[in-house]
C-alpha cells in the first residue's frame, strides 16, 4: 500500500503561511523574470487565471480584481519542503520524494487505521508549517495518485465527489461498488502517466473514465498503444508495477540555465553570470556524489525581440573529472569568452554538466596546485557556508560584488523575505 503526501498549491501555500491575510486573496506566483503564472490559488483559478498565463496580460486583474502577484522565492519553497517531507516520513517507513511538494510513502507493515494515521498526519503538517495537503492511498503508486486527486478535489469542489474522500482518500479500503463509483465520475485524462495525446486518443476511443481504462485488456493496451500506458493500466487494476525509489538515481546532466532580467551586451557580465551559473551546477554535482568530465556553456539573444539574432555554444572537456567549483568556473569562463561576439543583446546563458561519473571513482595523478583532498575540503566548507547563511554568501570572484541588480540577474520586483533562511527576514511577532 503507498501513500502520496501532496502540498495543496506548493508556492502560493508557502507564502500564505507567512502572511495570512493573503488567504482569502487570489494569488499568483509568477516564474523567473516575473515572466508567467505558474502557482495560483484556488480564487485565482476561478478568475479564469491559467497556468502560464503571462503577467502582462492579466496585470489589470491587480486593480479589477485583487490579484495579488509574486515573485517565485524557491529559496523558501525549498526550506518549506523540506520540512513538509521530514513530517510527511512519519507515516510510513520509507519515503520517495518525487517532486517539491509530492512525496510517496510505503505503508507496507503499518498497523492500525491508515486512514485515520493520514489525517493525523496532514493536521500534524498544517499545524507545524501551515501547509494544507491532500493525501491519496491506494494498493498502487498510479492509485495512489489518483485518490490524491480524489482527495484535493472533493476538499476544493464540494459535490464533485463524496464528502468522506476530501483531504484524505483510500481506494483501497473502499467497498467495490463505491471504489466502481468514484473511478467512473473520474477522467480518463486525470490519470498520472496519461498525457494530453493519449487522452486524446482514449477518448476518440470512447474511454472517457478512469473505469472504462481499467476494464481494458493489458496485453491489447501494449499492442494498441505502448508498454508505458498498460504499466499504467495494470497498476490501475491493483497491480504493483512502479516501485518504491527510495534513494533516486543520479542525473546523467545537471544543467542551470537562467534568462536575463534586461539584453546583457557585455562580456564582463556574460562571464559574471556564467560563473554564477557553473557554481549552482556544481552543488547540484556534490550533492550527489558525482564528478563532471565535460561542460557546455551557451548564450543566445531572444527569438522574439528585434534585432540581430545570435547563438553560439561550445563544450569544455575537463582535465580530469571533476566537482571543484573553481575547475567549473574556469571552464565556463573560457567557454564564454570563445562564444562571445560583440554587438548582440544576449537574453538567456547557461552552463550543462556533461559525462557525469561517480564521485567514489578516483583518477590518482600529480597535482602541484592544491591537493584533491584539501580542495575537496574547501568545497564542502563553501557548500556549508552557504547553506547556513544564504545564497552567494562566498562565491568565486568572477561572479562579481554584490549590490544593485546587474542587467543579468533576473527581475524579481515581487520577491517576498527568506523567512525561514535568512536571520534578517525572519518574522517578529509584536505585542
Amino acid at each position: 500500500m503507498y501513500a502520496l503526501v501532496d502540498g495543496n498549491n506548493f508556492y502560493v501555500s508557502c507564502e500564505r503561511a507567512f502572511r495570512p491575510s493573503l488567504k482569502t486573496r487570489p494569488v499568483i506566483v509568477l516564474s523567473n523574470n516575473d515572466g508567467c503564472a505558474i502557482a495560483r490559488s484556488n480564487e485565482a483559478k476561478a478568475l479564469g487565471i491559467a497556468m502560464g498565463a503571462p503577467w502582462f496580460q492579466i496585470k489589470h486583474m491587480a486593480e479589477t480584481d485583487g490579484v495579488v502577484a509574486l515573485s517565485a522565492n524557491f529559496v523558501l519553497y525549498g526550506d518549506m519542503s523540506d520540512r513538509m517531507m521530514s513530517i510527511a516520513a512519519g507515516l510510513g517507513p520509507s519515503q520517495e520524494i518525487y517532486s517539491i511538494d509530492e512525496s510517496f510513502i510505503d505503508l507496507t507493515g503499518v498497523p492500525g487505521d491508515q486512514i485515520a494515521r493520514a489525517h493525523h498526519v496532514r493536521e500534524r503538517i498544517l499545524q507545524w508549517i501551515g501547509i494544507p495537503t491532500g493525501i491519496g492511498i491506494g494498493p498502487t503508486k498510479t492509485l495512489a495518485k489518483l485518490a490524491n486527486h480524489i482527495a484535493k478535489s472533493a476538499d476544493r469542489k464540494p459535490g464533485s465527489y463524496p464528502a468522506e474522500l476530501a483531504r484524505v482518500c483510500h481506494l483501497g479500503a473502499m467497498p467495490a461498488a463505491e471504489l466502481q463509483a468514484v473511478l467512473a465520475a473520474t477522467e480518463v485524462r486525470e490519470v498520472w502517466g496519461v498525457g494530453p495525446r493519449i487522452a486524446a486518443q482514449l477518448e476518440a476511443e470512447g474511454i472517457t473514465t478512469v473505469l472504462q481504462l481499467t476494464q481494458l485488456d493489458p496485453a491489447t493496451v501494449r499492442r494498441r498503444w505502448s508498454v508505458v500506458l498498460e504499466r499504467t493500466v495494470r497498476e490501475l487494476q491493483g497491480q504493483p508495477c512502479i516501485s518504491l525509489d527510495d534513494q533516486p538515481s543520479p542525473k546523467k546532466e545537471i544543467a542551470f540555465t537562467r534568462s536575463f532580467g534586461g539584453a546583457v551586451t557585455e562580456l564582463g557580465d556574460l562571464v559574471a553570470a556564467v560563473t554564477r551559473f557553473a557554481s549552482g551546477a556544481a552543488v547540484k554535482l556534490r550533492a550527489q556524489g558525482s564528478r563532471a568530465g565535460q561542460l557546455m556553456v551557451f548564450a543566445h539573444t531572444s527569438p522574439f525581440r528585434p534585432g540581430p539574432k545570435y547563438s553560439r555554444s561550445i563544450t569544455v572537456p575537463l582535465r580530469r573529472p571533476t566537482a571543484d567549483t573553481m575547475d567549473l568556473v574556469h571552464a565556463a569562463t573560457l567557454g564564454m569568452r570563445a562564444i562571445y561576439r560583440p554587438g548582440f543583446n544576449f537574453a538567456k546563458a547557461g552552463v550543462m554538466l556533461m559525462d557525469l561519473q561517480s564521485g567514489a571513482i578516483e583518477q590518482q595523478e600529480l597535482d602541484l596546485e592544491v591537493e584533491p583532498a584539501a580542495r575537496g575540503h574547501l568545497m564542502g566548507t563553501l557548500d556549508e557556508l552557504n547553506t547556513r547563511y544564504g545564497r552567494g554568501t562566498v562565491q568565486v570572484a568572477s561572479a562579481g560584488v554584490k549590490g544593485p541588480r546587474r542587467t543579468w540577474e533576473m527581475k524579481q520586483t515581487l520577491l517576498t523575505p527568506q523567512y525561514t533562511t535568512r536571520w534578517t527576514d525572519v518574522p517578529v511577532a509584536r505585542a
